[in-house]
This record gives structure tokens, sequence and C-alpha cells, in this order.
């Protein structure tokens, strides 16, 4: 009988372990948070680009890239397959700036779900720059290999940022958009760089990192922020002594899930006790 019933908790508890994967402890002491992640299909229905139209010719480095996309998805631009930014779609549009290149942009719009997951590509775009002098200009801009990233309210958020061409040193502003007032950084060669913010209050918020090279040429990234919670709402407060408090949603469901499974175990197992011990008792066996 106790075989039968350790059996039956250890099913449910396998269940448990495999349908809720744990992905975030809490930091306080005797306190855990789980996050539940649910497989899905990635998207099937992608963005389409309606601004610029296609074949166009643009003497300025920069345009606003506008089209249509399921809502709640992050459209990511590409420019000759090259990271030129990211937005949330939002009530079925999106509209971003970006800069390009000279010469020929190929840009392709690419959705992506909460699981990091491709819809379709849209409709490629073609865009020239033309040349303005005898030899291609070195054209500076930015990317980054990260459309998105997120922190919880009160901890820093990092931010790994490329900036290629344009010669130095380089003046770079960041804004956060979350009101404060944009990070100054200067740069004195291309390469890799680290920006970084702490927000206040859970949201989502429009990043935007603009370069600007010793001849006044300017390239910018914009990409989104994401501070974790419901919008509007912080996890942090302070005690008197003015020490930072973290406090943590605790992800009740899976004890809802358990507690009737567990429960109808033992019923079960109790059933099962009882009707072993009325026939033992009508055989006259030993019960003890």
């Amino acid at each position: 009988m106790r075989r039968y019933v350790l059996s039956l908790l250890l099913t449910v508890g396998l269940v448990l372990l495999f349908a809720v994967v744990p992905t975030y402890a809490a930091q306080e002491d005797g306190s855990i948070g789980l996050e539940g992640r649910i497989n899905s299909a990635p998207p099937t229905t992608g963005a389409t680009i309606t601004f610029p139209r296609d074949g166009v010719t643009i003497n300025e480095p920069t345009v606003t890239v506008t089209g249509l996309c399921p809502n709640g998805l992050l459209v990511k631009i590409f420019k000759n397959n090259v990271f030129a930014g990211a937005v949330e779609c939002a009530n079925g549009s999106f509209s971003i700036q970006i800069d390009l290149f000279s010469g020929r942009n190929e840009l392709v719009a690419r959705v992506f779900d909460s699981l990091d997951q491709p819809g379709p590509d849209s409709n490629v775009v073609v865009v020239t720059v033309p040349f303005t002098g005898v030899a291609p200009p070195n054209r500076l801009f930015l990317t980054s290999s990260f459309a998105k990233r997120g922190a919880n309210p009160g901890e820093t958020l990092t931010w790994p940022i490329i900036l290629a061409g344009g010669n130095g040193p380089y003046a770079i502003s960041v804004d956060w958009g979350d009101g404060k007032t944009p990070d100054l950084i200067s740069q004195a060669f291309p390469g890799t760089f680290t920006i970084s913010h702490i927000y206040d209050t859970a949201g989502i918020y429009n990043v935007i990192i603009r370069a600007t090279d010793k001849d006044g040429n300017l390239a910018f990234l914009q990409v989104v922020g994401v501070s974790n919670g419901d919008p509007g709402q912080s996890n942090t407060s302070q005690d008197d002594k003015g020490t930072t408090i973290t406090r943590t949603k605790i992800l009740w469901q899976p004890a809802a899930i358990a507690i009737p499974l567990i429960a109808s175990s033992f019923w079960l197992g109790r059933r099962y006790e009882i009707k072993v011990l009325r026939k033992r008792l009508e055989r006259n066996e030993d019960v003890s």
C-alpha cells in the first residue's frame, strides 16, 4: 500500500518538475520565486514594411521605417542583414528611425515573440544612399547583439553596444526612455562598449543610443529595455535605514495544482487499503 501511495506522489512530483521551469530565485532569505514558461509555436505572421517604398533613393543617412505587424511582438529591423534597431509592435503597426549605409541598403523586418522565436521575414525594401564624394565615406554606425534586454526595478541593466566606422573620438548619448537625464559617454576608439542603467519602475522603454564622431557624422540605434513586473509598480522599497528591500512575487499556481493531486492520491490509496483489509478479514487472514 505504501509503495502505491509513494509512486503516485512521485508521479505528481515529476509532472510538476517538468511542467514548471524555475527561472528566477528570490534574493530574500526564506523565499523562493518560480516563473513558468510554456512552450508555444513561433509566430506565423510576419511584419510588412509600408514605408519607404522599394527602390527609392534617399539623400539623407537616416530614414523612418513604418509598417504593419502582429500586435505585441518585437519588431527588429535589419539593413544588409545587420541589426539596425527594434521596437514593440503596438496597435498592429510599428515606426522606427534607423540610419543607413552609403550605397545599397536591403531592409527587412523580423518579428519575435516573448520566447525570442522568429516569425517570417517581411518584404525586402531596397533603399539607396548615393555617395557624395569620390570614395565611399567611412560611415559611422551602431549595432548590438541584443535587441531587447531586461532587469528587475532597482537592479542594473547592462547592454553591450558595437560602434564601428567614423573617426574618433566619439561622443555618445543614451536616452533610456524613462525621463531621466541621458547618459553621456566619451569613446576614443571604435569597438564594443557597455552602457548601464537602473529603472525605478516596471515597464517597457524605447532606448535610443546616439553617436557622433569628430567629423560630425551621426549614427543612432533604438532598442527595447524592459523593467520586469507590472507597469507602474515598483518591486523595490526602502526601510527606515535607507536599505533597499527587494520583494519577489511567488508563483502559487504549482501549489494550487499539486494540492488537489496529492489529496486525490491519498484518497485513492486509502480506498485501496480498506478494500484489501476487508478481503483479508473475509478470509480470516492476519491484518496486523
